[in-house]
């Protein structure tokens, strides 16, 4: 029976992974279209698949598996087309801002302590 819980988790990661590839590629869409807007929008739009993963698993491999999703679809679309064009103008500010930015939620995300987790006291060790 301990297989069962394996692929659940498995499932979820997979889920993440998923979740992240498409917020990544919706947020890349939208970035460029709505400069200010579209950028809080993304960045908002991954900030809660990266929470989601965190709340989900509890660990920050949740939050990693959608950042590596998330990541994925930014760097496929970022590569330009055999045509010698990209897919939506990168050039702009707004993509560096946008991956910085989601690096940095990412980054938030995955270190934050849990509803059920306490401070650690360096005056009780082993408690």
């Amino acid at each position: 029976m301990s297989g069962v819980p394996a692929v659940g988790r498995v499932a979820v990661y997979t889920a993440l992974f998923v979740a992240g590839l498409l917020a990544g590629a919706a947020g890349w869409l939208v970035v460029d279209l709505w400069f200010p807007g579209g950028l809080l929008l993304a960045l908002l739009a991954v900030a809660g698949v990266f929470l989601a993963g965190r709340i989900a698993l509890g660990t920050a491999l949740g939050v990693g598996a959608a950042a590596a999703g998330w990541f994925l679809a930014y760097v496929l679309l970022s590569i330009p087309r055999p045509e010698g064009d990209f897919l939506m103008s990168s050039a702009g500010i707004g993509m560096y801002v946008y991956l910085l930015a989601g690096t940095v939620v990412a980054v938030m995300c995955a270190t934050m302590r849990g509803l059920g987790d306490r401070p650690v006291s360096a005056a009780r060790p082993g408690r």
